[in-house]
């Protein structure tokens, strides 16, 4: 029994010395950094990246290794090939290391020995074969012993939510520096797409006939593609208005015509007829040429044919295989997604004009928020009538909007003067039974859920007007698995992949 407990109290004893210790740094390798000097984080970014380094003090003449966490601010995602050089540099002279690869999946652990103590820059190079940085940590400090660094190196407790960088690189996760920009009053309100002038066309029958469908499958929504022949227009078997034989009829005068022409303009040259007679035998020829042209135009084997004018799609027919039509009867529409025509409509108390309307955002097929492009305001309406109390307001949208025409979307209007505040994505908001907060990024791996006071909102950004500051950073996706693990009560271990 006592071999038994001495056996059991020893394997407690192992199985705690394998836990994680949640307290302590680790380098590349997931060994703990050294215990004899106090452990360095520092976060820096960039445009492109963004660099979270953990490092014991450098001390002279110790081996300092980092554990330094690229992500590529677009989709945050890490690093995963390329090469990274460490330099540490004071004035012209320095030192460097480079690492060729990841250890792991966004982790290089480069190395370095200082040789002597003072300030210096620690420089990192990333070089991948997408594209290359370069993040400088300033004044950075080398000291003359472990026992200095302890002193002049003050351990940090972070009592915010810890959120590992191998946690945001498995999920959808993006952050964004709170920025100033303009905000205006917004107006909401919805609207209607309309098809935009000159974005479809009707075809109409060029000649009485029996209609001829070609294309297979001609329904409504059909892609069709420039020149293509949609349908012909056949006279034959009809007794009257048959446009083969008037055709045939047009030409016999044309070519007649034409004779006439080429014999009275030799007759002119020498001066034997004169010039009144000649310009009437010229008329009665560019009449009878122009004539048998228009009749002969789009006309083969089939019949009179029906083309489509442009890449687009079947709007709407008008007519059926086999139908009789007169010449002008309307056929077929085809119609293009490369612009459309935003409806929208505004109380006439705003006093809406072109001038006034800073912006326009509409959402989009998605459901997210999609800006109209400056200059799109096609016409704001000048009156109003009892039975209409609201003003017209037409805005032109080039995106391709896959949304069927007649369709409604919500649409808000950015009117007066613009005011510069503290702005954040919507995205990065959090509500609570009407209160706000957003995740700040204090370090790394470091978060914190700061309360906010929200103001004038357009659909894409909201002003913030207390809680932030220009040049904090917030997580915009991924922002609601941070708050639950703020909401667990449990900090995970470091415990990275290398």
């Amino acid at each position: 029994m006592k071999y038994l407990y001495i056996i059991c109290i020893s394997l407690f004893l192992f199985s705690c010395g394998n836990n994680e210790e949640e307290d302590h740094e680790h380098d590349a390798e997931g060994n703990h950094l050294s215990s004899e000097v106090p452990a360095i984080s520092k976060t820096i970014w960039t445009d492109q990246t963004e660099l979270f380094v953990e490092f014991p003090a450098l001390v002279e003449g110790r081996t300092s290794k980092f554990a330094a966490h690229f992500t590529v601010l677009d989709k945050h995602q890490p690093v995963r090939n390329g090469s990274v050089t460490v330099s540490l540099i004071k004035g012209d002279s320095g030192i460097r290391h480079t690492v060729e690869s990841p250890s792991s999946p966004g982790i290089f652990s480069p190395a370095l020995q200082p040789k002597e103590s003072g300030t210096y820059d620690l420089v990192f190079e990333l070089k991948t074969s997408e594209y290359s940085d370069r993040i400088v940590i300033e004044d950075v400090q080398v000291y003359a012993s472990a026992a200095e660094a302890s002193e002049n190196v003050a351990e940090t407790e972070d009592g915010g939510i810890s959120f590992l960088k191998e946690q945001a690189w498995k999920i959808d996760f993006q952050t964004a520096p709170v920025t100033k920009g303009e905000v205006y009053d917004i107006v909401n309100t919805s609207g209607v797409w309309q098809a935009a002038p000159g974005t479809y066309k009707s075809l109409a029958a060029g000649a009485n006939g029996m209609v001829n469908f070609v294309a297979e499958n001609l329904t409504e929504g059909s892609e069709v593609k420039r020149g293509q022949l949609l349908m012909n227009l056949s006279s034959e078997g009809l007794s009257s208005n048959n446009i083969q034989a008037e055709i045939a009829q047009a030409k016999a005068r044309y070519e007649q015509a034409k004779a006439e022409y080429e014999r009275k303009k030799e007759l002119y040259e020498d001066r034997i007829v004169p010039k009144a007679e000649f310009e009437k035998v010229e008329s009665d020829f560019r009449v009878a040429e122009a004539n048998y042209r228009a009749l002969a135009s789009n006309y083969g084997a089939g019949g009179k044919q029906i083309r489509a004018p442009f890449d687009g799609f079947i709007k709407s027919i008008s007519t059926s295989n086999g139908d009789y039509v007169e010449q002008g009867a309307n056929l077929v529409s085809i119609g293009t997604d490369q612009s459309r025509l935003l409806k929208t409509q505004l109380s006439a108390s705003h006093n809406p004009s072109k001038e006034a309307i800073a912006s326009v955002w509409y959402r989009n097929g998605d459901g997210n928020w999609s800006e109209v492009e400056d200059g799109s305001i096609v016409s704001v309406g000048k009156e109003v009538e009892d039975s209409k109390p609201m003003i017209p307001v037409y805005i032109k949208v080039n995106d391709v909007v896959e949304v069927p025409e007649g369709s409604f979307t919500e649409v808000q209007i950015a009117l007066g003067q613009t005011e510069t505040g503290i702005v954040v994505p919507e995205a990065a908001l959090l509500e609570d039974y009407g209160n706000y907060s957003v995740i700040v990024q204090t370090g790394g791996e470091s978060f914190e859920r700061r309360p906010v006071k929200i103001g004038k909102r357009n659909g894409k950004n909201a002003q913030v007007l207390n809680g932030l500051e220009a040049g904090d950073v917030v997580v915009t996706t991924g922002n609601y698995q941070v708050k639950m693990t703020s909401m667990s009560g449990q900090t995970p271990g470091h415990g990275h992949e290398h």
